[in-house]
């Protein structure tokens, strides 16, 4: 058996949305690795503009904007002309989080984190599957979910309601699509250092919050790269509508 080959990605082209992030841009090298060429897809353009710069060969920067509908198909558009055809990896990593009491959540704190979160993965995947049915090609969606679409913490409200339905439109696309030969499957990482919750890990809760974790650490993207690989590959062939958790037991620990 062809271990190596079984999980590469050769002659694959992957989507990655926010790209510009500490696990957008871990996601891009993974695939990029693995022998995709890959589309770094973010508001951000300084940001991947370097990345680009690193992988060389192979990876191109896109403009997208994830809450605006316009800016989706555009997206997909330069992809397709810069890596020529159809993006068959996408990952729906954008995301954006709002830290307030429940009680002093605005409705722009609600919407803001909505759009990005299940909005904008909704957006991206449509209109990524529509493109793969079109050309008659398979491919694999993997949407980036959290373990506080099952669980939740107090003050990310907004947050934990869109990993919810993340959760459940994975499922839902995966039985639409898989007549399409697209397979939809979702990672869901626990607790994972980044820009945002840096702060908080750092503080006395979010100390006491990672001693509440049975493995007593916070993950790292390395921790990410086998789920994605899996899911991406001929290796997850017989995977759809599954949810891959990586949370150091977080989320089975008794409360």
């Amino acid at each position: 058996m062809d271990i190596a080959g079984l999980f590469g990605l050769q002659g694959r082209r992957a989507f990655v949305t926010g790209a510009s992030g500490v696990l957008g841009a871990h996601f891009a090298r993974v695939l990029h690795g693995a022998g995709a060429l890959v589309a770094l897809a973010a508001r951000r353009a300084d940001a991947t503009a370097a990345l680009a710069a690193e992988l060389g060969a192979g990876a191109v920067c896109v403009p997208l904007d994830v809450t605006d509908a316009a800016s989706v198909p555009a997206a997909f558009d330069a992809a397709e002309a810069a890596l020529g055809g159809p993006c068959d990896v996408i990952v729906n990593n954008a995301g954006i989080a709002v830290t307030k009491p429940f009680l002093q959540q605005g409705i722009e704190d609600w919407d803001a984190v909505l759009d990005v979160n299940l909005r904008g993965c909704f957006l991206v995947g449509q209109e990524g599957a529509r493109r793969l049915a079109a050309a008659k090609q398979p491919g694999s969606i993997i949407n980036i979910a959290s373990v506080l679409g099952e669980r939740i913490i107090p003050g990310v409200a907004g947050y934990t309601a869109a990993k919810a339905g993340l959760l459940h439109l994975t499922r839902h696309m995966a039985v639409e699509l898989a007549r399409f030969g697209v397979r939809v499957n979702a990672i869901a990482p626990g607790y994972v250092a980044t820009d945002i919750n840096r702060d908080y890990f750092a503080s006395e809760p979010g100390q006491a919050m990672i001693k509440r974790i049975p493995q007593r650490r916070l993950g790292s993207p390395d921790d990410l790269t086998g789920p994605l690989l899996l899911l991406a590959s001929a290796a997850g062939a017989h995977m759809t509508g599954a949810t891959i958790t990586v949370d150091g037991g977080h989320s089975v620990n008794p409360l």
